[in-house]
């Protein structure tokens, strides 16, 4: 199993209509793709969210292949839909884990 994982700081001014966004359109779309089997969305505490909080979003892919086959043919539209919609008013990283027990 490998987790996709997306670390996202959202300015304050947008933060709930993008977690809305998020939730309702963004998630939905990226699983719909086929290549993870889930998601979960977390926002992380004890940072500093004076410009806005931080969340995290973690796709569950079966297989690095599977993974690949998301990065390779979507995630670029995906990224691009993202700025967009929301511009410069988040700053994202992504990295990429394998479970191990």
């Amino acid at each position: 199993m490998f987790i996709y994982n997306v670390t996202i700081k959202v300015h304050s001014s947008i933060w709930e209509q993008w977690l809305q966004w998020l939730q309702q359109e963004h998630v939905p779309e990226v699983l719909a793709t086929g290549c993870f089997s889930e998601a979960r969305v977390l926002r992380m505490l004890e940072t500093d969210d004076s410009e806005g909080p931080t969340f995290t979003v973690q796709y569950s892919a079966e297989s690095k292949a599977a993974y690949n086959q998301y990065i390779e043919q979507h995630a670029g539209l995906m990224r691009q839909q993202s700025f967009d919609k929301w511009g410069d008013k988040f700053i994202a990283f992504r990295s990429l884990m394998q479970v191990v027990n």
